[in-house]
């Protein structure tokens, strides 16, 4: 039965928990720790990029894996784009792959329409891949957290509608820049009033690739009441110690993928006393408990 958003109000929860890791389908290396760090870890969930190199792998441990939330992790920055780059020229270069100057791509998001639509067209082809797939859209999200950009936002809201999108990141975090608040709160606003939920907070963004077994139980143990989600970019180690890809040199992404394994951490998740899963579980338990009350 379809998840009724409307109802699943995060204050229906005292207290849940979404572990997820981000980039899945990126490289062979994070599609592994994915797996191993659901099936013997701590990991609930996991956002999918549908155009990157090993999508396919990842897609098919994803449907051996059926226990692990699957989301769309849109890709519209430092990353491989699902259309071809005649069909998007004013997005990516000949490769078709999207550059990280954001700022100046948001500005052109926001004042040409033809390269809106060019936008529109390629996030609609990323949700598109990701219904082929068959595995149950759990939650969506961006890469690099490209969604607070109000036009970003618009689309998908449109877009994902039809698509089944009931759950979002909301990337608030403490200690976030001040210059940020202000968008975060226009997304949350957004988001309610689209009856989209979502998390009251996120870890993982100040320490992004240094999520540790230290930075984990550290995190576990101020855990707040409402829903958190806690995200990594996790991948298997290699022996020649390269990184994933050169945008992640500083990150420790085999010191993740032993947090999530870690007993220690098993330990201080189950001391929580959280409600544990995807968005899917955590918001259709807050159904459940609204329609009982």
């Amino acid at each position: 039965m379809p998840l009724d958003t409307r109802l699943a109000s995060t204050s229906r929860v005292s207290r849940a928990l979404i572990i997820t890791a981000d980039d899945f389908g990126l490289h062979q290396r994070v599609n592994v720790a994915v797996e191993r760090a659901h099936k013997h870890g701590v990991l609930s969930a996991a956002s999918l990029m549908v155009g990157a190199n090993a999508a396919a792998d990842a897609i098919e441990r994803a449907r051996r894996t059926p226990d692990l939330r699957v989301g769309l992790h849109l890709v519209l920055a430092d990353g491989q784009a699902t259309l071809a780059a005649t069909e998007i020229p004013s997005l990516v270069n000949r490769n078709g792959r999207f550059g990280d100057a954001m700022v100046r791509d948001g500005i052109r998001f926001f004042f040409l329409p033809h390269v809106r639509a060019q936008l529109e067209r390629e996030i609609r082809a990323q949700f598109e891949a990701f219904a082929a797939t068959g595995l149950a859209l759990d939650h969506v999200n961006t890469h690099k957290h490209f969604h607070l950009h109000p036009t970003v936002l618009t689309i998908i809201l449109k877009v994902g509608r039809e698509f089944g999108m009931r759950a979002m990141r909301l990337p608030r975090e403490n200690n976030i820049p001040a210059a940020l608040v202000p968008w975060i709160s226009l997304v949350n606003a957004r988001l309610d009033r689209h009856g989209i939920a979502h998390n009251d907070r996120v870890i993982g963004i100040n320490q992004s690739g240094r999520m540790d077994e230290a930075a984990l139980i550290k995190a576990l143990e101020h855990l707040h009441d409402g829903v958190t989600e806690i995200y990594l970019h996790p991948a298997s180690a290699d022996e020649s110690a390269a990184p994933v890809t050169p945008s992640m040199a500083g990150y420790r992404p085999a010191d993740e993928l032993a947090a999530l394994l870690s007993p220690r951490v098993a330990a201080a998740v189950r001391t929580t006393g959280a409600l544990r899963g995807g968005f899917a579980d955590v918001f259709a338990h807050a159904t459940r408990v609204a329609h009982t009350s």
